[in-house]
């Protein structure tokens, strides 16, 4: 064979060898096999109302065919929505290979029954496969229809709060109740399982009635099952009103002297005078030591720990009581005000400090103006405040019992002399110490309210 026939045959081989691999090439393209991709937001377990979904398709091979959404319940199907998309020429190049689109599933409109439901997503592309239906993904996710709230309602019947101070409601939810409480205005406070009680969802509420609030707040029990339903209930109370008294506080420089060096830690400006720093202490520290306070509520027990009246410091004096506006002057001119959240109580200097109730030691640290402090949980969101002590004589997670010393009185933090400050909080928000005192007001107020589920 001479050289020009071979060449040639080389060059048919060649073309024969390219036509075959451009056929196995449109061949792999119009017949390829990857699915399309279905992606869904959000995946809920419930349904419980309208819900909003996204519905997100690609094939960046041959592109979109159609699609299909349909809820699936017991065999009947409803459609919810469908499309087509337009085929643009052998490789569909210009076609839809990526789609995005909102839709909703309303269950009372769509009458689908309490229970399982499924919702489902078909998509096909442009393969010629399965003759020429195209590659088919299809994405189906298991839900249930839950569009029943549930209930809640008060057992106790009279309800007296007094302003600034500490309310209990006893109350009973269904079994499908996952979180429950009381609702103050726009503040939530949970409830407790009471398991001294012998019958099934038995809840105790511990809340705080504001003391700044000017008129008659909304109170209201409100529960929520796993699907997102929420109850609410209104029960009969009454508010005692009553008012606060106003203290003037002369701040001076000796003052000034004796307690700025103990606030060195903090951030002042190199042009802050020893006033400046003292309204820094007092306005900006102060609500981050409130808000150290307000988050030990998430460290409660469930259990109740207390029991009985609360002890009081032996033989102090009140030196201010709580809810008193306090009036801060500096050479005669006002310079701040600020709310006393405690009652203040002086005995001799480093008295023993007893704790007030059975309790859990869940803060015995520094806190800023309050000094040395020691935080005691006495279960279901109730609290109880020590501050300015002189020295801690109990640890984090420490268990004590009603009496225990817990501390020494002192002037740490911002103390104009030795005492105690101590508060007492209901899920983090201050309340009126002065009634755990009373053995009559918890009998009347607790005891009796407990008593009607035992």
């Amino acid at each position: 064979m001479n050289k020009r026939k071979k060449t040639k045959l080389y060059i048919t081989i060649a073309i024969c060898l390219f036509l075959l691999g451009f056929i196995f090439w449109l061949l792999s393209v119009i017949f390829e096999g990857e699915k399309p991709e279905i992606l869904i937001e959000p995946m809920p377990e419930f349904l419980s109302g309208r819900q909003k979904f996204t519905l997100t398709l690609s094939d960046m091979k041959r592109g979109l065919k159609n699609f299909k959404i349909l809820m699936n319940q017991e065999g009947r199907e409803v459609i919810i929505l469908e499309k087509d998309f337009p085929f643009t020429g052998l490789f569909n190049s210009e076609g839809i290979h990526k789609y995005d689109t909102e839709f909703s599933v309303d269950p009372a409109e769509l009458n689908l029954a309490q229970g399982r439901v499924d919702l489902v997503v078909k998509a096909w592309d442009y393969s010629s496969r399965r003759g020429g239906d195209g590659n088919l993904s299809f994405l189906q996710h298991k839900m249930i229809v839950d569009t029943v709230p549930p209930s809640i309602r008060a057992i106790s019947r009279q309800n007296y709060f007094n302003i600034g101070g500490t309310g209990l409601v006893v109350y009973r939810t269904s079994s499908d109740s996952i979180q429950s409480g009381i609702f103050v205005s726009d503040l939530f406070f949970p409830g407790f399982p009471y398991k001294e009680s012998t019958r099934e969802g038995i809840h105790a509420c511990y809340f705080a009635v504001p003391f700044d609030i000017k008129k008659k707040p909304e109170i209201y029990l409100w529960a929520q099952d796993r699907a997102g339903n929420i109850s609410k209930s209104i029960f009969s109370y009454n508010i005692r009103w009553k008012s606060f008294n106003t203290d003037r506080i002369n701040i001076t420089d000796r003052f000034l002297n004796r307690i700025l060096p103990y606030f060195s830690f903090y951030s002042f400006g190199s042009e802050d005078s020893d006033i400046d720093k003292f309204l820094k202490i007092n306005r900006d520290m102060r609500q981050e030591n409130d808000r150290v306070f307000y988050e030990l509520k998430d460290e409660t027990s469930h259990d109740r720990l207390w029991e009985g009246p609360w002890l009081r410091l032996k033989n102090a004096a009140n030196m201010a009581a709580f809810g008193d506006t306090r009036l801060y002057y500096y050479n005669n001119r006002e310079i701040d005000r600020q709310i006393h959240l405690g009652v203040d109580l002086a005995s001799l200097a480093n008295s023993e400090v007893p704790a007030a109730n059975n309790g859990r030691v869940i803060f015995a640290n520094r806190n800023g103006i309050y000094g040395l402090t020691v935080v005691l949980d006495h279960g279901q969101g109730l609290a109880s405040v020590y501050s300015h002590l002189s020295e801690m004589k109990v640890d984090k997670d420490q268990f004590v019992s009603k009496g225990d010393i817990i501390g020494l009185t002192g002037q740490t933090g911002l103390a104009g002399g030795d005492h105690l400050h101590f508060s007492v909080m209901a899920s983090g928000k201050f309340v009126n110490p002065l009634e755990w005192w009373d053995s009559h007001w918890i009998q009347d107020n607790i005891t009796r309210k407990l008593a009607l589920v035992d």
